[in-house]
């Protein structure tokens, strides 16, 4: 970890007035060496686009049905994006008086002192980067699945003899996203804003366009209390209790609303990052949940039929939202067709969201190795010569390849891999903030975005800010339909272990 703060001032290679962003990277010792083009869209666009509800709602839509139904999601939808935002507005606070690419492990080193800053900053980081990891492994897994689906009900659905890829070829569909990610992220940082911008739109007009469409096609609609005061208890594994089926059902909307930190990855390449890097966070944050309770409920007052949508023997194999798109068409017009098109929508918003992973993952394996973090970190954290560090790009596919490959061997990896994003990041995102108001209470300086009195006293915000971390981790750990020990911990565990050694070494 770098502690020394600058002594030559850097200049401006325009001859022009330094970049605000530019002069406090250089404050923080750190030489700028990656591009640095980013507008407060492009910085918002890629952390908008990772948070993606298209992506989110639909991958984990079957979560929410079982765990509560219309009750649990509609809801639980507000309850999880208040404490998001919370967590969101501690974020940006400390973004702007660090704004590296390093994000969360810089921020809980600066926030530690130097006696804690080494332990700190290790633990945070390897939670943090291993969940983003997750997250790519999930996103891009989830697309395959999609892509599965797609190709079901397009050769006749599960009824009518379609083909059902096997659990081989679905690995082959992830390696294959994973490898057209790889090339797009290796291009320049101007390409990569113009992908980041178009993907915010697309997820914009997506959900506006499906939240529309879908129930004003669909012949059969659920009714008004049907869709705000159902709350499913049928979930077939056991559990009776309306509270703990609560939290389990809050999964789909924690997951959505997550790598909002990508705003904070990408601030060295950012404009004015001090300022736009928590414009960045709190709008991405702000927008997804507006448009992701727009959503769901489009989404929702279609469904009027619980246990048929999430069984295996319906058209789409039980995926409920790829059955509801298809249902409502058929009903209407005789054919899906216009089903498998609105899937199509859904399925470039999640190639968009995997594409923008990959890009937070590697800015974050990039800073991680350039402090010596990281297993060959002098190689990681090289760039190339259009100023992307392409190694690190590479090395994050690798691993969401490698991870996705658990699948085959169990049927419970893939919501593992959700859980370990969902807890991995929010671990991560929860200590600096801790750090903030324990250690660092009284000698954090904070940056042009700051809370006020707020920032320093509330208490009460921050432990409120953390508690998505308890809806989303002990309860999702085990439950009574496993028949064998949930490989979440374990995970975690092994992450914590290495992460420990190298620190030790």
């Amino acid at each position: 970890m770098v502690w020394g703060e600058g002594n030559d001032q850097p200049q401006s290679s325009h001859g022009g007035a330094l970049d605000s962003g530019h002069a406090r990277l250089h404050e923080l010792g750190y030489k700028q060496e990656l591009k640095r083009d980013l507008s407060v869209l492009s910085n918002f666009a890629f952390s908008f686009s990772i948070i993606s509800v298209l992506t989110g709602i639909t991958t984990l839509y079957n979560t929410g049905l079982t765990y509560g139904g219309p009750l649990a999601m509609t809801y639980g939808w507000f309850v999880a994006g208040f404490f998001t935002m919370m967590v969101g507005l501690s974020m940006a606070e400390i973004c702007s008086s660090y704004p590296t690419s390093g994000g969360l492990y810089y921020w809980s080193a600066r926030l530690s002192g130097e006696d804690w800053a080494p332990f700190a900053s290790w633990m945070t980081g390897w939670f943090n980067i291993v969940g983003q990891w997750a997250v790519t492994t999930s996103v891009d897994f989830s697309l395959a699945q999609l892509i599965q689906v797609i190709i079901l009900l397009s050769t006749g659905g599960n009824n009518g003899g379609g083909y059902l890829a096997s659990k081989y070829v679905l690995i082959g569909f992830h390696g294959g996203i994973l490898l057209i990610h790889a090339i797009i992220n290796s291009f320049s940082i101007r390409w990569l804003s113009l992908f980041g911008q178009l993907a915010a739109a697309w997820n914009v007009l997506g959900v506006f366009v499906l939240m529309i469409l879908i129930p004003c096609v669909a012949t059969q609609k659920a009714r008004f209390n049907f869709v705000f005061t159902h709350f499913n208890t049928e979930n077939n594994v056991g559990i009776h209790s309306r509270f703990y089926i609560f939290v389990l059902g809050l999964l789909m909307s924690q997951y959505t609303l997550t790598g909002y930190d990508a705003s904070a990855h990408m601030t060295e390449e950012t404009k004015s990052a001090d300022i736009n890097g928590p414009k960045g966070i709190i709008s991405a944050i702000g927008i997804s949940i507006i448009a992701g309770w727009g959503y769901l409920l489009g989404i929702t007052f279609a469904v009027t039929n619980i246990p048929y949508l999430l069984s295996k023997d319906n058209d789409a194999g039980g995926n409920a939202i790829a059955e509801v798109f298809y249902l409502a068409f058929k009903s209407r017009y005789g054919n899906g067709a216009g089903g498998i098109l609105c899937l199509g929508i859904v399925a470039i918003a999640i190639f968009f969201c995997g594409m923008s992973c990959v890009t937070s993952n590697s800015r974050m394996a990039y800073a991680f190795s350039r402090d010596g973090a990281m297993p060959l970190s002098s190689f990681w954290h090289k760039v190339n010569k259009q100023e992307v560090p392409v190694n690190a790009v590479w090395l994050s596919v690798f691993i969401a390849f490698c991870m996705a490959l658990t699948s085959l061997g169990s049927q419970v990896a893939f919501q593992a891999m959700v859980s370990i994003a969902t807890i991995g990041l929010y671990i991560a995102y929860a200590l600096p903030i801790f750090l903030r108001i324990t250690l660092a209470r009284k000698s954090f300086v904070p940056g042009p975005f700051n809370l006020g009195v707020m920032g320093s006293s509330s208490v009460g915000l921050r432990c409120y800010g953390s508690q998505p971390l308890l809806f989303s981790s002990p309860f999702q750990w085990f439950t009574p339909s496993q028949r064998t020990l949930s490989t979440t911990p374990l995970l975690l565990l092994v992450a914590c272990f290495f992460s420990l050694c190298h620190l030790g070494f």
